[in-house]
């Protein structure tokens, strides 16, 4: 069973996968479009992924604001999830991602990328922790 996690941004989206065993997370690609509001090859090249990697279902990353309300980030997030749903026929979990994209900055720092490359890879990255958060999540729900 193969997880896509997705980390949802107003140009970007960051796409990272799990083995087949759903143990660990690899970061895939990020996906980028000109606006904001032009989604559909997005949804296609996520839909190619999710045929590629025999996907069952999708971890998009939910960006609540500190407080644990919703924002309109996470409004669009939903709307996106929910074309996502249409679309693909998958379920797409929302997962709170508050802190990833910190947690994935301090990652690439650690690993020595340099500041210039880092906005090249940071959305993957993100994906890949939000990814991993939820699979740990699950592992610790089944002992």
């Amino acid at each position: 069973m193969r997880i896509l996690g997705l980390d949802y941004g107003s140009k970007t989206v960051g796409v990272a996968v799990c083995d087949p065993l759903g143990i660990t997370a690899q970061g895939v690609e990020t996906i980028t479009r000109e606006k904001e509001n032009k989604l559909r090859r997005t949804i296609a090249r996520i839909k190619e992924l999710v045929l590629e990697y025999e996907v069952e279902t999708i971890i998009l990353g939910y960006p609540k604001n500190m407080d644990g309300s919703i924002g309109e980030r996470a409004r669009k997030t939903e709307e996106f999830r929910d074309m996502l749903v249409s679309r693909i026929g998958l379920p797409v979990i929302l997962w709170d991602e508050r802190l990833t994209t910190m947690e994935a900055n301090d990652i690439l720092i650690e690993s020595g990328v340099r500041r210039e490359d880092r906005k090249k890879v940071i959305d993957k990255i993100a994906a890949t922790v939000i990814l991993r958060s939820y699979l740990d999540f699950a592992r610790e729900r089944q002992t």
